[in-house]
């Protein structure tokens, strides 16, 4: 990266120094001159503003997952980096290279704001999106979130999209427009653990006290469990494939919300494992 940075401005410094008048292009009445030294000195920063973000955005995402405490945190810096990232280089490029006159920002900026207004719409919409996503909060990179049909931890908060991978390892885009028009469920709101919730149905003649012992044993015994907050049991009569059952639902919490399934797994085999001895004793009994 250092080489790179070095004869990027070591060529730069050398097209400085030929005097070369073909280089000048544009000559405006308020004497601002736009050269081919300027144009190229511009994509230099520009290409090395990417570089830079990109190789912090790397960096970020590998010291998140090695300190798994601080993953969440660490992540959603990412997003506020980049911005600012990109606001610097564009600042950089306008007043420190190109310095145009004031006049000469107000016209592009009306003209370049119509045609970008009738042109794009929905990208403009997206980037509002987008930032709204950002200020507003209603999730952050880390959290597990339901956009419509889609469920998943958040990879990444942009201008245009919401990026979030879901159970079966697939990357999802989502139109930051959509996502601002619509309900949003947030499973974990920024913590490292979240609910997990599994259901069964049983007979209605069940031992309500021993399923209950049975169930919490269950939930506390996974090594995915996070004991620190409470375990629910709950039951609830209803009318399943049209005959009367009792359902179950196990509400406990897993300590990392990436083992959200593998804990659900855990409760669903250790559960019907010990139901199953239960139930066997129960007819040896009789």
């Amino acid at each position: 990266m250092r080489s790179l940075i070095f004869v990027i401005l070591g060529f730069a410094s050398t097209l400085s120094a030929v005097d070369n008048p073909i280089s000048e292009v544009v000559n405006t009445e308020n004497n601002w001159n736009i050269s081919i030294m300027k144009i190229l000195v511009s994509v230099m920063i520009f290409i090395i503003a990417t570089l830079v973000l990109k190789y912090l955005t790397r960096a970020f995402e590998k010291i998140a997952e090695r300190w798994t405490r601080f993953r969440l945190g660490i992540k959603r810096i990412i997003p506020i980096v980049r911005i600012i990232g990109w606001t610097i280089s564009v600042y950089i490029i306008i007043v420190g290279v190109l310095r145009p006159p004031f006049q000469t920002i107000v016209a592009v900026t009306a003209s370049a704001g119509i045609a970008i207004g009738f042109a794009s719409q929905d990208i403009l919409k997206n980037i509002f999106g987008g930032v709204m996503i950002l200020f507003d909060r209603p999730f952050q990179v880390g959290d597990k979130i339901q956009v419509g049909s889609f469920y998943g931890e958040v990879l990444t908060i942009g201008l245009r999209s919401v990026r979030i991978v879901t159970p079966d390892d697939s990357v999802v885009s989502i139109p930051n427009s959509e996502i601002v028009n619509q309900s949003v469920s947030n499973s974990n709101s920024g913590e490292t653990n979240c609910q997990v919730v599994a259901e069964f149905y049983l007979d209605t003649d069940i031992d309500f006290q021993r399923i209950k012992k049975i169930a919490y044993q269950s939930a506390v015994v996974s090594r995915y469990a996070y004991l620190k907050k409470p375990v629910s049991i709950v039951f609830k009569q209803e009318i399943h494939m049209g005959k009367p059952k009792i359902k179950l639902r196990i509400k406990a919490y897993v300590l990392d919300i990436r083992y959200e399934f593998a804990f659900m797994s855990d409760i669903t085999q250790i559960f019907q494992e010990a139901l199953q001895k239960e139930l066997a004793l129960t007819a040896t009994d009789m």
